[in-house]
């Protein structure tokens, strides 16, 4: 039986690019963060805002390898990169002046990974 393997062409993509940021900047988070999405869609995590605002506090950059979804409240501002959002979940971090970076952003500004705490 043959293996399947992700067809997704931005989620292929992005598992690459998070592999070669991992051995260019020798942070083993983004290699991490690639397995956790390199997994089948139905072992995919997808958390909800109520868990982030449960185990985060005020400014922490939090990685989700996954789908975030809006069931729930945030109280504070922080800064959430995911694969994807729900536009409920993406209203709710902009009216509590939360951000929400891409992958690549957030290497940008933090190539190393450091104070970054990932939710699943």
């Amino acid at each position: 039986m043959k293996k399947a393997k992700t067809t997704n062409p931005e989620l292929t993509d992005l598992i690459l690019f998070l592999k070669k940021q991992s051995k260019e900047n020798r942070a083993e988070i983004w290699r991490d963060i690639a397995e956790y999405l390199s997994k089948p869609r139905r072992k995919r995590l997808a958390v909800n805002l109520s868990r982030i605002n449960r185990h985060t506090q005020k400014k922490e950059v939090v990685v989700v390898p996954g789908k975030v979804l809006g069931a729930g409240e945030i109280n504070h501002p922080i800064t959430i990169t995911a694969f994807a959002f729900s536009e409920k979940a993406n209203k709710k971090i902009k009216a509590a002046k939360g951000k929400t970076l891409s992958f690549s952003e957030l290497i940008k500004k933090n190539p190393k990974g450091s104070n970054v705490r990932i939710i699943g």
